[in-house]
């Protein structure tokens, strides 16, 4: 593509990167095959292809954005599944992050938007304004019909229908290692800790179990990424340098060798953080380290998880919901499952691992390595429709999105479906009966620690146990 910026244009970082990108499409229309909004609204410039143009034009113009403009931005999940197909290496995410930042100070929305788009950077990212928020979600939504727009009943939405008490796990601490093989940080995210503790409990026990001492550091928090999509870079800068300065004190302390992200959302912001802070005299080169060792955690353990089914015990394949002689209906009618006395699982993928972070099989091997019978649903390379805030802003299309994933999710007959993004499974888990867990979650289940507390029958599976 042919670009027009002038010498003065070039002079700032963003603008010289952003060309660089827009000088690498070739228009081919690769991407409009795999982009969720153009499958649902069929509309050119809700394709990867049809907002690169308008970035293009508003960039080159140095104009202030426009209403059009804005609102074919503002429908991009940043599912990234176009920079998976593209055959150029069309760098979208950056292209697109620069777009909504220069929108954010361009752009006067709408007094209502305003509002809502401060409110979430103000909640979201903080714990326990977010645990008040979901209470007072929680308690609002019998009344959600009396709202006078979509996206204040998708919030209300949202609330979980039991908000877990706060875990101690998440508190800046310690945990040893048996048999310690290696040290890292587990980044214990922001909204993840309000909505299921779960995750983060059962990916330390699981890390420790294999040989990796956990240290939740002093300081670190949300990874900025809720703020950096809507393209408030002060504030996501603000917060993501907390994290790089409380990781980088414990690699310069006693040392890390990953810093293991179990949202996967997070770990495409983290390990971004290398060009997001790449002008940043104080703080480049830290944030390159940091972003150099973020790892997620399927990374982490499809080193340290063992390899061959002799490393577990002989009830390894075993893995019974309830007992093979229990009628299908009293398993919620699920049935089909290639192997009657082996749990199948639905592996959905999340966009920000397979699309974000080209993470693709290390999920799948290690569930399959667990002993679990692995299935995936058609459409696995289309996103959910959560996407960070998406799902509340743009509720509409998210529900189309959602009912997609949905109905190829549950066609598999799956009798739990695993995830690696807490965004997916809370999207996901609002719409069907099946069961929805974090990957991790039956990793620590298969090697010795309890069973997922989203399981809704009864019964208790035989349970593998690493030797």
């Amino acid at each position: 593509m042919q670009t027009t910026f002038s010498p003065e244009q070039l002079k700032e970082p963003a603008i010289q990167r952003s060309n660089e990108i827009l000088r690498t499409c070739v228009h081919c229309g690769f991407c409009t095959a795999t982009c969720p909004t153009y499958q649902v609204l069929g509309d050119e410039l809700d394709s990867p292809r049809g907002r690169i143009y308008l970035i293009k034009d508003m960039l080159e113009n140095d104009r202030p954005a426009d209403e059009k403009t804005v609102k074919h931005i503002d429908r991009c999940l940043s599912c990234l599944a176009c920079m998976t197909t593209c055959p150029s290496g069309v760098h979208y995410m950056h292209l697109v992050d620069h777009a909504r930042e220069y929108i954010e100070q361009t752009y006067k929305r709408p007094l209502f938007e305003r509002a809502l788009r401060w409110t979430l950077a103000q909640i979201l990212p903080y714990p326990t304004r977010f645990r008040v928020a979901l209470l007072g979600a929680k308690i609002g939504r019998p009344f959600a019909f009396l709202m006078p727009d979509a996206r204040l009943k998708a919030m209300l939405a949202m609330a979980p229908k039991q908000i877990p008490p706060v875990s101690r796990n998440d508190d800046p601490q310690t945990f040893p290692a048996a048999n310690k093989k290696m040290r890292v940080a587990l980044m214990t995210g922001c909204a993840q800790k309000a909505l299921n503790t779960d995750i983060n409990d059962a990916t330390i026990r699981l890390l420790t179990r294999l040989g990796a001492e956990v240290v939740v550091a002093e300081g670190a928090g949300c990874c900025g990424a809720l703020t950096h999509h809507m393209g408030k870079a002060k504030e996501s800068h603000a917060t993501a340098a907390k994290n790089i300065r409380a990781w980088t004190a414990e690699m310069k302390g006693e040392g890390l060798d990953a810093i293991v992200i179990n949202t996967s959302g997070c770990g495409t912001t983290v390990k971004d953080y290398g060009h997001m802070f790449r002008e940043d005299a104080a703080l480049a080169e830290d944030a390159a380290a940091v972003a150099g060792i973020a790892k997620d955690v399927s990374e982490v353990l499809i080193d340290l998880l063992p390899d061959g089914a002799e490393a577990f015990s002989p009830d390894v394949a075993k893995l019974a919901v309830a007992g093979t002689d229990v009628a299908p209906e009293a398993r919620g009618g699920r049935i089909g499952r290639r192997r009657k006395d082996v749990l199948t699982v639905a592996y959905h993928a999340a966009c920000s691992l397979q699309h974000g972070q080209q993470i693709k099989t290390y999920p799948k091997d290690l569930l399959k390595r667990a002993g679990f019978q692995v299935v995936e649903p058609a459409d696995s390379h289309l996103c959910c429709g959560s996407a960070g805030t998406y799902n509340l802003m743009q509720p509409e299309i998210s529900g189309q999105l959602k009912a997609l994933k949905v109905q190829t999710l549950e066609a598999v007959q799956p009798d739990i479906i695993a995830a690696g993004n807490i965004g997916c499974m809370m999207q996901i888990g609002s719409a069907t009966d099946v069961p929805i867990v974090h990957t991790v979650e039956l990793l620590d289940w298969a090697t010795g620690g309890p069973r997922p507390p989203a399981f809704d029958r009864d019964g208790e599976p035989a349970v593998p146990i690493l030797r």
